[in-house]
């Protein structure tokens, strides 16, 4: 009899089916659910970045490109960084950058290059969901740099438990599922504590232009996250098309930082991905000229909406990016959060419990990308939860 359980590897079995699939699975079987689950955009791709694809298409740019990524797309990403960060150093040949299959591809790529068995990855509490898995499949430690309840990721916080095997410091700014964004002299601090320690930070900044704080930006003030690669170019730091331009299916992103690391990438991309979508890579190039702000002013609305509907009733650390609340259950309540979660799923409200992000069940995710009046739904339901 086949048995096809007999040629499973054992990384394959240790997954755990990630709990925001099981919402998903979830959903699908309720009629009319308020989803505050979902982390994408509710708006759609702006029209010139789909006329862009379209014309790809019809030119027949839908082959392989090179593996690193169209030179037009790479030239167009290295603008990008020097306009923001002028200190950053490139090579002539473009091998400090690589165009990636989404954000996701290049968290896979740069720990593949980077880390192996008896590693160690510091990566803060609450996490991505992807982060403790991609580490551990990759046969090394993640280890877990708590940050409740403000969710800061500090020095203090971080340098304690680095040891010889520690080689990584992973995180994002703004979080996800947290939306704290790290401050100007946190990101200084780490990158300071990364050259001391040697350290090679990974910045994961997907949600870089969902900032709804001000900092000062040439003679101005403008909604910009502080970054570490505004100190540094000795890091990898990864962004993507995604969350900006509601271009999650799409799948693209870009790696930039030291050449001999981004060579390995390249390397590994080429025998896994091969390449980033052809016709997605000429439209991105369109993408890096739209301007998202309004959208950007909407959801920052949104996130104050949110504080003002729950600010007296959950305890909320403020998020200053992206697009997600971590509340903590009501201690009066009694309940974890995945039992908080699942009295809110009979109720019809799809919500993720924050153990999916934590070694904690304390807390929940709320996605507010969504339309208002789905918000405003979830926000009653809540508040009815917490009064019992």
């Amino acid at each position: 009899m086949f048995d096809a359980n007999r040629f499973i590897h054992e990384r394959a079995a240790a997954l755990d089916v990630s709990g925001i699939r099981r919402v998903f699975d979830l959903a699908a079987k309720l009629s009319d659910p308020v989803n505050l689950s979902i982390g994408q955009p509710d708006f759609d791709v702006p029209q010139p970045i789909k006329d862009e694809a379209i014309a790809a298409i019809q030119s027949g740019k839908n082959r392989y490109t090179v593996t690193q990524g169209t030179r037009e797309l790479k030239e167009r990403v290295q603008q990008q960084i020097t306009g923001e960060f002028p200190d950053w150093q490139f090579e002539p040949d473009g091998s400090n950058t690589l165009i990636t299959s989404g954000v996701s591809g290049g968290l896979l790529l740069a720990l593949m290059a980077t880390v192996g068995q008896g590693d160690e990855v510091l990566i803060p509490d609450p996490y991505f969901v992807m982060y403790r898995h991609l580490v551990e499949m990759l046969g090394a430690k993640a280890v877990l740099v708590h940050t409740y309840p403000d969710f800061q990721l500090t020095v203090e916080r971080v340098e304690p438990l680095i040891t010889e095997r520690s080689k990584v410091l992973l995180f994002s700014s703004p979080s996800n599922p947290t939306g704290v964004v790290l401050d100007t002299d946190q990101c200084k601090a780490l990158v300071e504590l990364a050259d001391r320690r040697n350290l090679l930070i990974i910045s994961d900044e997907i949600y870089d232009e969902f900032c709804y704080e001000k900092v000062a930006v040439g003679e101005g003030m403008k909604p910009r996250c502080p970054s570490p690669a505004t100190f540094s170019d000795r890091l990898l730091l990864l962004r993507g098309f995604s969350k900006t331009y509601g271009m999650t299916g799409w799948r693209l992103g870009f790696a930039a930082g030291p050449a001999p690391l981004i060579e390995q990438m390249t390397k590994i991309q080429q025998y896994t991905f091969v390449c980033a979508p052809s016709m997605v890579q000429f439209a991105g190039i369109a993408a890096l000229d739209v301007d998202m702000s309004g959208h950007v002013t909407a959801y920052h609305k949104k996130r104050d909406h949110v504080l003002e509907k729950l600010g007296g009733v959950f305890d909320i650390a403020e998020p200053g990016g992206a697009f997600y609340v971590f509340p903590r259950v009501p201690e009066s309540l009694q309940l974890t959060g995945t039992q908080f979660v699942e009295r809110a799923i009979e109720r019809g409200l799809l919500i993720i419990p924050g153990s999916v992000f934590s070694s904690r069940d304390t807390h929940f995710r709320i996605s507010y990308a969504c339309n208002d009046r789905m918000l405003d739904r979830g926000l009653t339901i809540l508040l009815e939860l917490a009064n019992g």
